[in-house]
């Protein structure tokens, strides 16, 4: 079982864990053992809150295909039981950051005294520059 929060848990039986060969150098067990996992998440199949599955199709995520399955390939690992939990932890941890709603930005304008003080320097840096001009010479 996968705890997403108090009141979400996924069963196993939701995520379609495969293990395949990882990609990469890794010297001999590379080409002799499946240490990478491949895990698969049918969103719309689950038993997600409506909520989940509306903000999880709607993420431009390259794990989501069309057809609403979360992909993911864990092989950073050299074994397939840490690879699994990492596979594990990935897909909670993008189902977690769709259940956060994103704070609603508030448009302020700056005060007068911040643009009077704006001013100011820009002023104050025009006439340092223009202190660096070759001075003109009246013969």
């Amino acid at each position: 079982m996968l705890v997403i929060s108090n009141q979400v848990v996924l069963a196993d039986s939701e995520i379609e864990l495969t293990a395949i060969r990882s990609q990469g150098a890794g010297g001999q067990n590379v080409n002799k053992l499946a240490t990478a996992i491949h895990l698969r998440f049918d969103v719309l199949a689950s038993s997600l809150p409506d909520f989940y599955k509306q903000r999880l199709l709607a993420l431009k995520d390259a794990r989501i295909n069309k057809q609403g399955e979360i992909v993911i390939k864990a092989q950073r690992f050299r074994t397939q039981e840490a690879n699994r939990e990492d596979a594990l932890k990935r897909l909670q941890h993008l189902i977690q950051s769709v259940a956060k709603v994103p704070k609603k930005r508030i448009a302020t304008q700056p005060t007068k005294g911040a643009k009077r003080r704006r001013l100011a320097e820009k002023k104050q840096r025009g006439k340092i520059k223009s202190l660096r001009q070759k001075a003109i010479r009246d013969d």
